[in-house]
């Protein structure tokens, strides 16, 4: 068990000093052949970075590479914020996958029942998403506006034209509002009334219905591969529950 155990130690100490090397920095790299071979006149094999300068590593200063940073990784983390911030954890959901973020608005931060006249939480949220949205716009493909409704009775679908009518007039609502701001070319712009044709629980209760009614903001980068809506609700469901199951490992840890 000693001689497994050291070798396990000795396995980590060279995966952590693989991983400290993963971006080279000269001088740690002349430190660390110069420390396997004392007697050496001169090091050879030191992979050099001209365009950086010494003490710029960013494994010494701790700030990241701006280059590397995701915009999408900013605009979750503004919404994040700001959902915490404003106490909406109940009203409004956001998650970012493989090249989107999809934002839920449940429909009582946006309209009265029965109603597509945006109200003024709704329009004040909207702010804070066009501001986001405005740092991103060159990596952005497009924003898709997604609207829909419940069905009324578990047991009666709604009547079509109203349902079908309903739930585009709020999409299209939304999408005008975003448009104003002037912040992204409209030909990005779409909106979509999907009625109570797709929905996220079932019609039984109450609270299931109100689930149902909700307004959606798909965003999609430039080079992102054209996917059906089942598969970003599917990628974006997936997000949630691994979000949620590392929640509980935290409080569990704490």
């Amino acid at each position: 068990m000693d001689t497994y155990g050291d070798l396990v130690t000795l396995l980590l100490c060279f995966f952590v000093l693989l991983y400290s090397m993963s971006d080279i920095n000269a001088e740690k790299y002349e430190i660390l052949v110069r420390s396997f071979n004392p007697s050496a006149v001169e090091v050879s094999q030191i992979v050099i970075d001209s365009d950086r300068q010494p003490g710029e590593d960013p494994l010494v200063s701790g700030e990241p590479d701006e280059q590397q940073m995701d915009e999408f990784d900013d605009l979750f983390y503004t919404l994040s914020k700001y959902i915490e911030q404003n106490n909406l954890q109940d009203d409004i959901e956001v998650s970012k996958g493989d090249g989107f973020a999809f934002i839920t608005f449940h429909n009582n931060i946006f309209f009265d029942g029965d109603s597509y006249v945006l109200k003024q939480e709704g329009k004040d949220t909207l702010d804070v998403l066009a501001g986001a949205l405005n740092s991103v716009t060159e990596s952005i493909k497009e924003i898709s506006v997604l609207g829909h409704t419940s069905q009324a009775s578990p047991d009666v679908p709604n009547e079509p034209v109203s349902d079908r009518f309903l739930s585009s007039n709020r999409a299209t609502e939304v999408l005008l509002y975003l448009q104003q701001k002037n912040f992204i070319d409209p030909t990005k712009l779409v909106a979509s009334g999907y009625g109570q044709f797709r929905p996220i629980s079932k019609f039984d209760t109450a609270q299931d219905r109100a689930r149902n009614r909700r307004v959606e903001i798909l965003i999609t980068k430039t080079d992102d591969v054209e996917r059906s809506l089942e598969e970003y609700y599917a990628e974006s469901e997936s997000i949630k529950v691994e979000t949620i199951l590392e929640n509980q490992q935290e409080s569990t840890q704490e």
